[in-house]
C-alpha cells in the first residue's frame, strides 16, 4: 500500500476500549473538505499492510463519528478494507447523547434530498484519496449502522455509484421507496434483527417488495430474537437496542462473505 503522505493529520487517537487495541495495527487520518457553506471531517481507517485491499464507504449510526464508530471502523478495516468513516453532519454538530443524535438525524430523515447530497459528497471525497490509498480495483463497497445504513439505502436510491451496500440494523421505509427502487444499481444486503421494534415487519415486506419489482440484486438476512442496534457493544436497552454478540460475529461473516464475491476475494 501507497504511503498516506498525512498521517494523523489533527487527530486525537483514543485510548479505551476495542480502539486502543487495534490502534496500533491501523492508521488513522482526518480528512476534511468543503460542501454547501460547511466542514466536514470524516476519517481514513487504513490497516497497516502492504496488500491493495477493497475501499468501504462507512455511514455510522446517528451518533456520527465518535469514538464506538472509529472502534467499529478499526474492527472492519482489520478485516481486510480500508475504511472511510464518513462526516455526514458536519464540524458544529457532534451529538453527545441520544436526543441531540436524534436532532442531527431526523434533520435529514426529513429532507432527503440534503441527505443524498451530503452522502454523495462524502462519497465523491472518499474517491479522490483512492489513488493515493494504493485500494484495490472493483468499485468501493459501503456499510452503514443503523441510520447510516438507511443513509446508504437512500443514496442508492439516488443512483449512488457503488459496487455493494451492507446495512446492518438500518431503517428501511422511505417517502420514495418505490419510485426510486429502480435507480439501485448497488448489490444490496440488509442485515436485520427479526425483533427490531423500530423498523417492523411491514417495513421489511414493503422493502422488500420495492427491490422485488425493480429488479434489484438484494437479500434480506433476518436474526431471530435480535432488536435493534445489535452490532454496538454500548446498546442497552433490552427489547428495543440491545447489543448481541453472536448475531453481531453471524452479521459480520455475512458482510465478508458478500464483500468476497463483489471483490473477488
Amino acid at each position: 500500500m501507497k504511503t498516506l503522505t498525512a498521517i494523523l493529520l489533527g487527530i486525537s487517537l483514543l485510548a479505551s476500549g476495542t480502539l486502543a487495541a487495534s490502534i496500533e495495527r491501523v492508521v488513522l487520518q482526518e480528512v476534511a473538505y468543503e460542501f454547501e457553506d460547511a466542514t466536514f471531517r470524516s476519517k481514513l481507517v487504513v490497516p497497516v499492510t502492504q496488500e491493495m485491499l477493497p475501499p468501504l464507504f462507512m455511514v455510522p449510526s446517528w451518533m456520527g463519528v465518535q469514538e464506538e464508530t472509529l472502534a467499529k471502523a478499526a474492527k472492519v478495516a482489520l478485516m481486510g478494507y480500508v475504511v472511510y468513516v464518513a462526516d455526514v453532519y458536519g464540524e458544529d454538530t457532534r451529538p453527545e447523547n441520544a436526543r441531540e443524535a436524534a436532532r442531527a438525524a431526523g434533520a435529514l430523515r426529513e429532507d432527503r434530498p440534503l441527505m443524498r447530497r451530503r452522502g454523495e459528497a462524502a462519497l465523491a471525497h472518499f474517491r479522490e484519496h483512492l489513488p493515493q490509498l494504493g485500494v484495490r480495483e472493483g468499485g468501493v463497497g459501503a456499510i452503514g449502522f443503523c441510520f447510516g445504513g438507511g443513509m446508504l439505502l437512500e443514496m442508492a436510491r439516488g443512483g449512488a455509484d457503488l459496487a455493494g451496500l451492507v446495512s446492518f440494523h438500518g431503517d428501511l421505509a422511505s417517502p420514495t421507496l418505490e419510485e426510486d427502487a429502480d435507480k439501485v444499481t448497488a448489490k444490496v444486503l440488509v442485515l436485520h434483527g427479526a425483533a427490531d421494534p423500530y423498523v417492523p415487519p411491514a417495513d421489511v415486506e414493503q422493502f422488500q417488495q420495492a427491490m422485488e419489482k425493480a429488479g434489484v440484486d438484494w437479500q434480506v438476512i433476518s436474526f431471530g430474537g435480535a432488536v435493534h442496534s445489535f452490532t454496538n457493544p454500548k446498546a442497552d436497552a433490552p427489547g428495543q437496542a440491545m447489543y448481541d454478540e453472536r448475531t453481531a460475529a453471524r452479521a459480520f461473516a455475512y458482510m465478508r462473505m458478500f464483500f468476497g464475491e463483489i471483490f473477488g476475494e
